[in-house]
């Protein structure tokens, strides 16, 4: 049997094809850069060494035949257009496909990481606060209470994970824990009024999350609001967190027209330690602009109005209390950098500074929310704080809402649906001098109810707050 040569298959670029090549050449040449499966047979030869001159003779794998050529070029070219379409229509809708898939990987992930600083957020709390007979009832009972709001608060996270509504992580300064969340109104006509709000949490497990039931209820009666994240103890002590919320809400000031809000109607609002944070960052701007010299990113002038709810302003009469309540001593005082830093950081002494009295004058009418029956924060302190306001000349007032706990006024009512007297007076302040969004509220359906109210009235018995 006769010895078989195998002779390799070589590539030659287009240059094979001279400026004399015929016609069909050219043509199979442009049909080859259109196509590129096409290039391979056109540009691929056997060569064979001819034995008198010792070069390759080339012998294309297509024969050159005019006929086959003139036979097939239209036809080709059509089969080749209506496969690069179907090939661009199934890119386009498997990139439609990974798009979504990669959203969806993106927002699981997403809330994976957000249950995880949850959960180590709380584990640290439990660190410092140690793990005594009091703090082991007070853990049992924060169980039971969790368990029983846990309908409403899987709405609430379903909303603040996947609603288009909520943008959440917004960068507004270079510490880790600078970052803000959105709740836009799905009405866009024109500028929102806006409340820059600053979560509680006991200056140690505060979270931008936290106001997610109060921003979603908010953006659906056209109010922006934008929660302020920020350092806790021990990442940082209370002057940090006065500091990342003064730059939150400077964020806020300059740029939440970008974002549909109106710059000539913005809020302040904190609850619980973030009532203190925040009105505590209200007075050092007042201060600083009442001062000579000192630049600033934002201006008292260009807040409305604070709000203030279930918050402590006098911490010299509160660190006793909070010892009792299982918030030692010694590690309140590390939050606030020592006893001799208490009168400092307590808003309701600071204004008091005859050094500072003009700081008054500069300050936004001041409305402090606060249940009755709040065994955190004494419903006292809200009452004495707006009180020392008033005898200062500042237009103050305390609302006190009778029989109402310190998570009432932000979770039970909030979550039982249908009106909610603080929430009322909260829009009806805002919308005042609005006629058309006061006749929008007039008519505003009822807010659904999340939880079943048997477990609402368990849930205010057993509150460890």
């Amino acid at each position: 049997m006769p010895s078989q040569q195998i002779l390799p298959i070589t590539y030659h670029p287009p240059s094979v094809f001279s400026s004399s090549s015929s016609p069909t050449e050219k043509l199979l040449l442009k049909d080859a850069e259109d196509d590129p499966t096409t290039r391979l047979l056109l540009f691929s030869h056997f060569e064979e060494e001819d034995e008198e001159k010792g070069t390759p003779i080339i012998k294309p794998l297509l024969p050159r035949a005019s006929s086959y050529i003139t036979s097939t070029t239209n036809g080709a070219n059509k089969h080749q257009q209506r496969r690069r379409r179907t090939a661009s229509d199934s890119s386009l809708s498997s990139l439609s496909d990974d798009s979504r898939n990669n959203s969806l990987g993106r927002e699981v992930e997403h809330a994976a990481a957000e249950t995880f600083l949850v959960t180590r957020l709380s584990l640290k709390l439990l660190r410092y606060l140690g793990v005594g007979y009091r703090w082991i009832t007070r853990f049992l009972a924060l169980g039971c209470y969790s368990f029983l709001l846990m309908p409403g608060f899987i709405q609430v996270g379903y909303y603040y994970f996947f609603s288009s509504q909520v943008r959440r992580g917004i960068v507004y300064g270079d510490q880790p824990r600078n970052r803000l969340d959105l709740y836009l109104p799905k009405n866009t006509d024109g500028p929102k009024p806006v409340i820059a709000f600053v979560t509680g949490g006991a200056w140690i497990i505060g979270y931008k999350a936290w106001g997610s039931l109060l921003g979603q209820q908010l953006s659906e009666r056209d109010i922006i609001v934008a929660c302020i994240d920020y350092r806790n103890f021990p990442q940082g002590t209370i002057s940090d967190m006065v500091k990342d919320a003064s730059q939150g809400i400077s964020f806020v000031c300059n740029h939440i027209a970008d974002y549909g809000g109106d710059p000539n109607r913005i809020y302040l609002m904190g609850q619980s330690a973030g009532a203190h944070i925040g009105a505590c960052a209200l007075i050092d701007q007042a201060i600083k602009e009442a001062g000579e010299g000192e630049s600033t990113s934002w201006s008292v002038s260009q807040i409305k109005a604070y709000f203030g709810l279930s918050g402590g302003y006098n911490l010299l009469n509160l660190v006793d209390h909070f010892h009792r309540r299982g918030l030692y001593r010694s590690i309140f005082l590390g939050i606030m950098e020592g006893e001799q830093s208490l009168q400092r950081f307590s808003p309701e002494l600071m204004i008091q500074d005859l050094n500072i009295s003009h700081a008054a004058s500069l300050l936004p009418p001041i409305i402090l929310f606060h249940g009755t029956a709040d065994y955190s924060i004494p419903s006292d302190a809200s009452k004495n704080f707006a009180e020392t306001l008033q005898r200062l000349g500042v237009k103050a007032k305390s609302i006190l809402y009778e029989g109402k706990t310190h998570t009432d006024l932000f979770l039970q009512d909030p979550m039982r649906g249908g009106k909610d007297d603080m929430f009322e007076d909260l829009v009806a302040i805002i919308h005042e001098g609005d006629s058309e969004a006061l006749a929008k509220d007039a008519v505003a359906p009822p807010r659904k109810r999340l939880v079943p109210e048997f477990m609402l009235k368990l849930a205010h018995r057993v509150s460890p707050f």
